[in-house]
């Protein structure tokens, strides 16, 4: 019989996740989800197929039926209180899988409180944007002892994911290092192509051909947020797909291990200055693409295109 899975945290990221693994993970009984809100728990399921998941009232009602227990949540903070909540209960011999973006020393400590009440821990943060989660075309990364990241991979590429990095008998904290430094490289691309907009525009060269070159040198993801510049989506939406607050909790993390280990991260820099600037103008709306606005208002121009 396979195991019974549960999911703690239902944001951009995790709502895409739990829908492939219910429509693609091939689970014999219903996926229990828990969201602090229970209204989007309760939205989430009902537009899953009947019958596949189940909203529990409480952490401890979803640890407690499950065998593997999967979260993802926005913060450091956040994840140590569903850590603390999960261990009050009989643990013994679950497995704990996180997909949060944290610090890895929140990860280790994670280790050591889970696995001193007997649980078992595989460390799994992800790549990609909410619409890659959506599509199930995330790039997981997995990291613990073997034999607990085998029971995990069935549950990544072709389920959540196009493909997994295995680290398998590294520390969990192997993981989120990973995933802290090339989300540097995602706020780099940002902020390139938000200096490369704003210049193509006030130079003259014009952003739509500019958009034209990146949709041909670089397919992928500096097309997608090319895009979201000359659109005006980071400024349109409701709701942000990057939050200028979690990229700034991923920047804290990058800086900080950057000073630990003797280096300098300029670019990383810059670009918190702007995110910065974000924060300032759209508050809790603000997305990582409103670095455009920020260049752009540093250029002498308005902040929306």
């Amino acid at each position: 019989m396979a195991p019974q899975l549960a999911w703690i945290g239902l944001g951009n990221m995790g709502r895409g996740m739990c829908k492939n693994l219910v429509e693609k993970g091939e689970l014999d009984r219903p996926l229990i989800i828990f969201n602090r809100t229970r209204k989007r728990a309760e939205e989430l399921s009902n537009n899953l197929p009947s019958g596949k998941s189940k909203v529990a009232d409480s952490v401890e009602d979803a640890i407690s039926a499950s065998d593997i227990i999967f979260t993802c949540v926005g913060d450091d903070k956040a994840i140590e209180e569903t850590v603390e909540t999960v261990v009050k209960g009989n643990v013994k011999g679950k497995l704990f899988v996180d997909c949060s973006t944290v610090h890895p020393d929140t990860t280790n400590t994670l280790a050591k409180t889970l696995n001193d009440n007997g649980m078992y821990f595989v460390a799994c943060p992800v790549f990609g944007a909410p619409a890659m989660a959506d599509a199930g075309q995330l790039i997981c990364v997995l990291a613990g002892p073997s034999s607990q990241v085998e029971r995990v991979k069935p549950y990544t590429k072709g389920v959540m994911g196009k493909a997994f990095i295995d680290f398998s008998d590294q520390p969990q904290s192997k993981a989120t290092h990973l995933k802290i430094i090339g989300n540097t490289f995602i706020l780099s691309m940002v902020e390139t192509l938000s200096e490369g907009h704003t210049l193509a525009e006030k130079s003259g060269l014009g952003v739509e051909n500019l958009q034209q070159f990146i949709e041909i040198m670089f397919p992928g993801p500096y097309t997608a947020y090319s895009k979201r510049l000359s659109s005006g989506d980071y400024y349109k939406r409701e709701s942000p797909l990057f939050a200028a607050d979690l990229a700034r909790k991923d920047v804290k993390h990058a800086l900080h291990l950057a000073k630990e280990s003797g280096t300098r991260m300029k670019a990383v820099e810059v670009a918190d200055g702007h995110l910065a600037d974000v924060q300032k103008e759209m508050g809790s709306k603000g997305d990582i693409a409103g670095i455009y606005g920020a260049v752009r208002q540093e250029s002498g121009l308005k902040f929306e295109n």
